[in-house]
Parts: structure tokens; C-alpha cells; sequence
């Protein structure tokens, strides 16, 4: 089993102004392992496949993940940022799936 560290991506919602909310990215960094690593190519709209993984990532969570695991955007790997599509809990344990490319808001 591989192991992983790498930055998690949450989107955290502020508000900006009265009544106006919106999501604020924060980033925390992670250690766990690699369950699963694969890739599969799609027929995309365009003239070549999109790429996308399906792989899974355990986490070690700390309080803020626990809390916050609903809010997991994408998970950094191998420098590409990658969408979370879902979260399994299994206490103190968070097990990841991500999927295609993450082209959603990022840290600034």
C-alpha cells in the first residue's frame, strides 16, 4: 500500500458582506495511504479523452476534517488538484474518492 500526504482543498462559507455568502477555500495538509490507484480514459466533447482516476485516499482526519468532511473539494496529487466525489467516514479515518481534474475556486 502506497502511502499519501498532500494538500485537502475545503470550501468553508463566509460571509462578505450582509446576507452575502460565499465559499472560501482553505487548504490542509494530510497523511494517509493510497487504497486504490487507477485511471480511466472518457469520450469527451472534445477531440481528446478526458482523463479521469478513480482512486482512493485514507486519510488520518484531525477535528476540522471530521467536521468538515461534507466540504472537501479536491485533493492534491501528483500536482493536479482532483475532485472529491465522495467521503466515507470510518472513525478516526476519512476514505476519499476522487475523480476527474477540480476546476472549481482554489486558495488564492
Amino acid at each position: 500500500m502506497a502511502r499519501f500526504y498532500g494538500m485537502i482543498g475545503f470550501a468553508i462559507q463566509k460571509e462578505a458582506k450582509p446576507g452575502v455568502w460565499k465559499d472560501e477555500i482553505v487548504e490542509r495538509p494530510y497523511y494517509g495511504d493510497v487504497l486504490r490507484n487507477m485511471r480511466k480514459l472518457q469520450n469527451g466533447e472534445g477531440v481528446n479523452d478526458d482523463i479521469n482516476v478513480a482512486n482512493q485516499v485514507e486519510i488520518v482526519a484531525d477535528p476540522f476534517a471530521n467536521e468538515n468532511f461534507f466540504a472537501m473539494r479536491y485533493v492534491t496529487v501528483m500536482g493536479a488538484k482532483w475532485k472529491v466525489t465522495s467521503v466515507e467516514v470510518k472513525y478516526p479515518r476519512l476514505v476519499l474518492t476522487i475523480g476527474g481534474i477540480y476546476n472549481g475556486g482554489t486558495k488564492t
